[in-house]
């Protein structure tokens, strides 16, 4: 792993804990319930990616954009 990588999954732990906590309160789901919703989006696909940058980004902006994808699945779905 090279020394961005590194850096990168450093920012990426950091920013997904608050990303759960605001998963698991605006849902009222547990960590593993909130941690699957997260990586089973678009936006935690690519939050995965270093390609993406998103692992850059504020927690609060990222989970505007999951927020709003999940509100779009939630609707197509209907």
């Amino acid at each position: 792993m090279t020394a961005p990588e590194k850096k990168h999954g450093t920012i990426r732990a950091a920013t997904l804990k608050t990303l759960l906590k605001f998963i698991m309160d605006d849902f009222s789901v547990d960590e593993n319930t909130a941690l699957k919703m997260f990586y089973e989006s678009h936006i935690g696909e690519c939050f995965s990616l270093d390609e993406s940058g998103l692992y850059g980004q504020s927690a609060v902006y990222i989970y505007s954009l999951f927020l709003e994808n999940h509100q779009e699945n939630q609707t197509k779905e209907r």
